[in-house]
């Protein structure tokens, strides 16, 4: 996978405008995880996609709406804890309809009605889908869920994730955690971005990429939102499922490795990440 190949897709005639680079629709949040919405749908922004819309709770609808003035958010209707409830299916459904990508998973809770919400979703949509965080918990159990996703689905887990999901074994070698990864993708006909050191992206093809950017002081709360909001942007300007995980994971270890070197590894924040994606897609796209 060239990745200096895939920046060249990203080069904008000068007729665009913002319904060519894709409507993103984030599903993220709860009462206490207010900030893996922002940060989701700010990725999004930031690399590249037209319009971002995040659906959150409506209990915590206005400590979302306060943060960003680029973000449309919606409130959904929610569970007495504060987090989306299962009554928010049909008016999800209808707003899908008029989107591009969904995102979903980052900050939403393992409460119950939740998980059932995220599992119907994703039984009924055509979009594309980047699944995260609690996203990825709700397929616990529940993978044949994946077989009725009949868009393109791109699954973010990192390690823990990846076996409270998919079972089995995983350690620190590269090359066993390429072998889990690609037996995984081609048996559910995913593409997965096993994140880590290495990070391990792999097509239901079979094809795989282990990224050699990023560092560790990207191990931080939030770095997993950011990278879910930037990968929902490539697929929703036009790349592949496995080219947009690919590039993503690599400009957001890019972003990483800039901020790291002005900030230093131990103060990195997920906010950090968002401020040096800029320089990191500008590398990459002005050659």
């Amino acid at each position: 996978m060239n990745i200096h190949t895939i920046a060249k897709k990203l080069k904008r005639p000068a007729t665009t405008h913002k319904g060519d680079m894709g409507r993103i629709f984030v599903l993220a949040g709860s009462r206490g995880m207010t900030g893996a919405a922002n940060l989701a749908g700010m990725a999004a922004l930031r690399s590249g996609a037209g319009l971002v819309t995040v659906g959150v709770p409506d209990a915590v609808y206005l400590i979302v709406a306060k943060r960003e003035s680029e973000l449309m958010v919606r409130p959904l209707p929610s569970t007495k804890q504060g987090a989306l409830s299962f009554k928010g299916a049909a008016e999800i459904r209808r707003f899908c309809a008029t989107q591009d990508v969904l995102a979903i998973g980052p900050g939403l809770s393992q409460q119950m009605p939740t998980q059932k919400l995220v599992r119907k979703i994703l039984q009924e949509t055509t979009l594309p889908v980047v699944i995260d965080a609690d996203g990825l918990n709700a397929l616990k159990g529940h993978l044949e869920v994946l077989k009725t996703c009949r868009g393109r689905t791109i699954l973010t887990p990192h390690p823990g994730e990846f076996l409270r999901v998919f079972g089995g074994k995983l350690d620190e070698t590269d090359a066993l955690r390429k072998k889990r990864a690609i037996e995984a993708a081609r048996k559910h006909q995913v593409t997965i971005v096993l994140k880590g050191h290495h990070t391990v992206v792999a097509s239901p093809e079979g094809e795989s990429y282990v990224n050699a950017t990023g560092n560790p002081g990207m191990a931080t709360a939030g770095s997993g939102d950011v990278l879910t909001g930037v990968i929902a942007a490539l697929v929703g300007q036009g790349l592949s499922s496995f080219e947009a995980a690919c590039f993503g994971v690599h400009v957001h270890g890019m972003a990483g490795d800039m901020a790291a070197k002005k900030i230093g590894e131990i103060s990195l924040t997920a906010s950090d990440l968002l401020r040096f994606l800029p320089d990191a897609f500008r590398s990459l796209t002005s050659s």
